[in-house]
């Protein structure tokens, strides 16, 4: 049996998969405010409460917003700042008496998807996440690739390309500089272009919405966003060139961004054109966890 944890700035989810991928037990709480022990603790109580029920013990697989730093072996990079700093992985290794694997939560995405979700067969699949934040993990031969440095993947905290006149500096980032793809991409970005192009305020699930409404300036934005999301993906695709990009977060819900964006992506690209496969997650929001599951399958780390 294994057993995902999905380390949310929200929810804490487990879920328990046998050896196909059925899911045999899954559970959500909200994540403890504040309070690092919390969190630690109620990791713990979903695992425990997961084997009491199956009556077994499973091996344990943990997807976290951020990265251990090789140099430390603490957590940095997290938008979750109670987690920075402080050894996530050797405390719940502690408090649950057995090895477990901490990944990036991009990174469990493109492994789920990769191996039985909207990209299973793929040889190298790059995962997005569009959301509050913005994304992106890479899957290679069903197993996540981690880098050097712990930061393979990392695209939304590289500059918007082919940025023109009015993208520039852009918008501060938390990760104290200007214009990264985050800032363009993610719900708030696209809420601020509507704002500032439609003098009214709305979140993007609103502004997507309004777009399938017929509200002209709603489909402006999304068309920019849309824009910008091409020229972001083509940046990968001249790099990692994979065999599929898959696409979750609460934005990849907009239908109309999937209408002819392989094209679009191919406008950019260093190539005569492109057929890169750009899909929707299959498994949602559950992707994460599944993919944290996952972390022990032919000894992915």
């Amino acid at each position: 049996m294994r057993i995902g944890v999905d380390l949310g700035g929200t929810k804490i989810e487990v879920i328990a998969l046998d050896d196909v991928g059925a899911i045999l037990f899954r559970q959500r709480v909200a994540t403890p405010k504040g309070g690092y022990s919390g969190t630690l603790q109620a990791i713990a109580n979903l695992v425990h409460a997961a084997e009491q029920l199956l009556h077994q013990v499973g091996t344990v697989g943990v997807a976290c917003p951020g990265a251990i730093s090789r140099s430390t072996g603490l957590l940095k990079n997290s938008n979750s700042t109670v987690l920075i700093g402080r050894p996530l992985d050797q405390d719940l290794s502690r408090m649950l008496g057995r090895p477990i694997r901490l990944e990036n939560d991009a990174n469990c995405f493109a492994l789920s998807e990769a191996i039985d979700g909207a990209a299973a067969g793929g040889k190298v699949v790059f995962g997005v996440i569009l959301g509050t934040g913005v994304g992106g993990g890479v899957a290679v031969e069903g197993r996540p690739l981690v880098g050097r440095n712990g930061i393979t993947g990392e695209w939304g905290h590289s500059p918007l390309p082919w940025n023109r006149d009015d993208e520039r500096p852009g918008a501060p980032c938390y990760c104290g500089k200007d214009g990264c793809i985050e800032t363009f991409l993610c719900g708030d970005g696209l809420a601020r272009e509507y704002f500032s192009r439609c003098g009214r305020s709305l979140t993007a699930r609103n502004i997507a919405l309004a777009a399938a409404g017929g509200d002209a300036c709603a489909n402006e934005c999304l068309t920019v966003y849309k824009d910008r999301l091409a020229r972001s993906l083509a940046s990968v695709v001249n790099l990692l060139d994979p065999d599929v990009i898959v696409l979750g977060g609460g934005l990849s819900n907009i239908s109309s961004l999937y209408d002819g964006l392989t094209g679009q992506v191919g406008r950019y690209a260093f190539s005569d054109g492109i057929d890169t496969p750009i899909v929707p997650a299959m498994h949602g929001d559950s992707s994460g966890v599944r993919g944290a599951a996952w972390l022990w399958e032919n000894g992915a780390s």
